[in-house]
């Protein structure tokens, strides 16, 4: 079944490239160029508005013709999601690199060149979810997280564990980011919006509502003070990757492993 479900996708991810089509014209289209339009689209518009219509008129042949190498939109998504993902050998492994040789200090460098990858496309939240077919990039990623914990005394599953825990927090960070920048957009075309991280627009929010009922809810002003205070805003990614780290952490000292 699962062969059934993705093993087109697969095939184009992972084997070699098609040549052209048997019949028809040659148009000499690529499946890195076929990519790289929906890319464009999904960039300008999000992922809702990529068709294979919409596709093929970028690459200025017709729907059909474009059939002739991807068979539908879940592959072409699939298509789209592998090329927008960094390559891991290049700025990936710098980043790992720079960050040195200790466990926890990879997989942050790790967590935060993921966000950069989703902060570039957004819509790589919603491709990259789900059972589906992965790429090479996407799985060198997997790879390299993994590798991190490599020595820690952690089980196989732990680490897999581990590594979705800290993906997790990473998504859930770019999600709000895009959530405001949805609203900021929507809110500049009807007269403005307040800029700024997550953070930032709940403060904004959480303020009004303290101004008007602040006395019913002295814990809430009082950290929102501490906020003002000690510049603690769109801290929430260092401060839950942080804390994903030092639970980890625990779990390889009770291993007696790592460093």
């Amino acid at each position: 079944m699962a062969d059934e479900q993705w093993g087109p996708a697969v095939r184009l991810l992972w084997g070699p490239p098609p040549g052209p089509p048997a019949r028809g014209p040659r148009r000499g289209l690529t499946l890195e160029g076929i990519a790289g339009a929906g890319v464009a689209i999904a960039d300008a518009e999000g992922l809702g508005g990529v068709s294979m219509q919409r596709v093929a008129a970028k690459l200025a042949v017709t729907k059909m013709a474009l059939y002739r190498y991807v068979p539908g939109k879940a592959e072409l998504v699939a298509l789209m999601a592998e090329a927008a993902m960094p390559d891991p050998a290049a700025g990936l492994d710098a980043a790992l690199e720079r960050a040195g040789s200790g466990w926890r200090e990879r997989l942050g460098a790790w967590a935060r060149e993921l966000l950069a990858a989703f902060r570039a496309h957004p819509w790589l939240l919603r491709a990259t979810v789900g059972a589906r077919a992965v790429g090479p990039r996407e799985v060198g990623w997997l790879e390299r997280a993994l590798a991190a914990l490599e020595g820690c005394g952690l089980s196989g599953a732990e680490s897999m564990d581990a590594v979705v825990l800290v993906a997790g927090h990473v998504r859930g960070i770019a999600e709000q980011e895009r959530a405001v920048s949805a609203e900021a957009a929507v809110g500049g075309a009807v007269g403005g919006a307040a800029g700024g991280g997550p953070d930032v627009e709940l403060g904004a929010v959480l303020g009004e509502v303290m101004r008007l009922r602040g006395a019913d809810f002295p814990a809430l002003g009082a950290a929102l003070a501490s906020v003002a205070r000690d510049g603690g805003q769109d801290q929430a990614l260092d401060f839950g990757l942080e804390r994903i780290l030092d639970g980890i952490g625990l779990l390889v000292a009770a291993r007696g492993a790592g460093a």
